[in-house]
């Protein structure tokens, strides 16, 4: 299998900053999708297999994957949708500092 291939050349014409931002998100999709499908599968596997009548009053073992790999997949998502990301912050901050030189 042949990895894809861009439909159109990296160039100058195309935005840096638009086509990190794309794939930043693209990332996060993939690794959402990823989620969904391990963590469905883990829940499936605890739910069918033979339990211990001592542990049934704890919390289920997949829960903890779910909650500390779903709160990494926020953070991420956070920082590929939000319009506070690190290189707008830098960028916005970089136009402050030249205007007060400027003046």
């Amino acid at each position: 299998m042949q990895p894809l291939r861009p439909t159109t050349p990296p160039d100058a014409t195309r935005d840096q900053r638009l086509w990190q931002i794309a794939k930043a998100r693209m990332k996060f999709q993939s690794h959402l999708l990823t989620y969904v499908i391990i963590n469905a599968g883990l829940w499936l596997l605890w739910a069918v297999l033979p339990q211990p009548h001592a542990t049934r009053d704890l919390l289920p073992w997949p829960v903890w994957a779910t909650v500390f790999w779903g709160f990494g997949l926020a953070m991420q998502g956070f920082a590929a949708y939000s319009s506070l990301n690190r290189g707008e912050r830098t960028q916005r901050e970089y136009e402050r500092l030249l205007n007060e030189q400027q003046y």
